[in-house]
């Protein structure tokens, strides 16, 4: 039970990190200490040119269609491990650690209607972790605490409770301005 709290709070943390960003202010204000730029960086050594491959060297390793990302750079379903709610909108990724990291999406569908989807893909019923602002958690895979560094999961957060417009939508010129449900995979290391 408490990992999973540990993971929810991970996910609340980590969805409202882009909330928390503050822009960067370019020029110095007025009665601020001055700064030195930053010294520049020296070009990274040239690289040597790939020998040409024998005959008795085995050739690289293939890309499968699971172990590549969509052309937007989504991560796909093969890659996860887990169904992705139809029309969710991937956001981004950070990394969880230990090889792992979290996916999050945006769905434009109300939290109940995403939790529902879930349950029938998984076919199985989840475990409510807040009541409010609704967060529930779809565990996918056991997790092994000598690998992992949070459960291979599925979290859902409703981001409209309380009155919340959502979480917002930073993609240029989109029609859906916030997200009211939040969806945050997280796939067991091999998978990803």
């Amino acid at each position: 039970m408490s990992r999973r709290i540990v993971a929810a709070l991970a996910f609340v943390s980590f969805t409202g990190l882009g909330l928390a960003a503050q822009t960067p202010q370019p020029f110095p204000r007025p009665g601020s200490p001055a700064t030195q730029p930053a010294p520049a960086r020296p070009a990274p050594p040239p690289q040597p040119a790939p020998a040409e491959p024998s005959r008795t060297t085995a050739p690289p390793p293939r890309q499968t269609a699971a172990s590549v990302p969509a052309p937007n750079g989504a991560p796909t379903e093969a890659m996860l491990g887990a169904p992705i709610f139809p029309n969710a909108q991937f956001i981004t990724s950070y990394d969880a650690g230990r090889g792992q990291r979290f996916y999050i999406f945006g769905a434009g569908s109300i939290f109940s209607e995403v939790v529902t989807f879930y349950r029938t893909a998984l076919k199985q019923r989840g475990e409510v972790l807040f009541e409010s602002p609704g967060t529930h958690m779809f565990e996918i895979a056991r997790y092994r605490d000598e690998s992992m560094a949070f459960p291979p999961s599925v979290t859902i957060k409703d981001y409209s409770a309380g009155g919340s417009p959502g979480y917002p939508n930073t993609t240029p010129g989109a029609t859906l301005t916030h997200f009211p449900t939040i969806i945050q995979i997280t796939p067991t290391p091999a998978a990803q």
